[in-house]
């Protein structure tokens, strides 16, 4: 396999509805739009992939429906019967004269890697330099109603085997929720906070107050696109601070670290433009000594092989949220669907992205699509 050539991408919605409600400081998800790419090359391989974007721009500034728009007019075009040498190429040519749409960039991106590794018969993450053989599973628990339901999800989730339970906090319902859980489960429980950027420099006091219950982290507290107020705020605590939506590229990994307002990283592929910019963040990151892993995006189990993949990169040495199917959807669209064991869930070794996609259930699932050919 000396080249890839993409000769036509389908987009394609779909609407998956979640087992139950997620909850976050912006706001509530019953049913997931979803984007999703299948990707042909010349020979006639297919690969598919998943845009990460939401139905509002409540979490970064793209949307399902903006970055339809922006692989339909502007990147699939840049691509589609133009030969490259591997996605690192192809990469190349999606950032020239592009100022954001990431999450778009991303899903035609990750699906050329994906594309690239059915091709050349290996397996994704050996594509990309993944060195471990299982990923640590990480759970993200919405906002609950109050202290004793969250005490309750969260002692479940320890229970199944999870490796670290994140707690989605925001004002009104924050310390006392964090305290109660600390409390009922013990010291020895990886427990972390994530605000979603709902707080201000204002709340540094209330904030100062997790100190007390020895988390793994504290998830981006401040505002989506902060670095220097975090910085502050990280010089008046304690517990670590993880930076996620703040990291949208290399150059922004590179600013948290020559102002410390972060000791930790939210790696997630969508937000950042796909893998070449992952990789990159990861390797600045092992050589600082920060830990990096992978967050989520409520994907469907293609997304999830994306992430998977990404997660078993050397530096990614905290559980992840790489949740099994069944912790979102009564039935994923993709077979197997992904499962845990004893907190792991295994790395695919087979060619392409390691599961079977479930054709005929995304088409009963499409409310529309559209066909990009050269």
């Amino acid at each position: 396999m000396s080249e890839i050539r993409i000769d036509r991408v389908v987009l394609r919605e779909i609407r998956l509805p979640l087992r139950e409600p997620f909850r976050i400081s912006s706001g509530v998800t019953t049913t997931r739009r979803i984007l999703l790419l299948e990707l042909t090359a010349r020979d006639g391989a297919t690969a598919w992939s998943e845009c990460v974007a939401g139905d509002l721009p409540n979490y970064s500034p793209e949307t399902i429906d903006t970055a339809w728009l922006a692989l339909s007019e502007w990147l699939a075009p840049r691509v589609l019967g133009r030969e490259f040498a591997d996605p690192t190429h192809l990469d190349a040519a999606l950032r020239v004269d592009l100022r954001g749409h990431e999450m778009a960039r991303a899903a035609l991106e990750m699906g050329a890697w994906g594309l690239f590794a059915e091709q050349s018969g290996r397996s994704l993450a050996a594509l990309i330099g993944g060195t471990r053989e299982q990923v640590e599973t990480g759970i993200s628990l919405g906002i609950q109603s109050s202290p004793e339901a969250l005490v309750e999800k969260a002692r479940g989730a320890l229970a199944e085997g999870y490796r670290k339970v994140k707690i989605k906090i925001k004002p009104g319902a924050d310390v006392d929720y964090v305290r109660a859980a600390r409390r009922e489960l013990g010291d020895d429980a990886p427990l972390m906070a994530d605000a979603n950027n709902a707080y201000t420099l204002e709340d540094a006091d209330h904030l100062q107050q997790l100190d007390e219950l020895d988390l793994v982290m504290i998830e981006q507290p401040l505002a989506w696109d902060d670095v220097i107020r975090h910085a502050r705020l990280q010089a008046r605590m304690r517990t670590p601070i993880c930076l996620d939506e703040s990291i949208t590229s290399l150059r922004r990994a590179e600013d948290m670290i020559e102002h410390d307002a972060g000791r930790i990283v939210n790696i997630k592929p969508g937000r950042v433009g796909g893998f070449v910019e992952s990789k990159a963040i990861h390797d600045l990151c092992a050589r600082h000594g920060i830990p990096v892993w992978c967050g989520g995006m409520l994907e469907s189990g293609i997304g999830r092989a994306y992430n998977v993949a990404l997660a078993s990169l050397p530096n990614f040495t905290i559980p992840g949220d790489v949740s099994p199917s069944a912790r979102y959807w009564e039935r994923d669209v993709v077979e197997p669907e992904w499962r845990m064991q004893d907190g792991r869930i295994a790395v695919p070794t087979a060619p392409g992205i390691g599961v079977a996609v479930d054709a005929e259930r995304i088409e009963a699932l499409t409310v529309r699509s559209a066909v990009l050919r050269v």
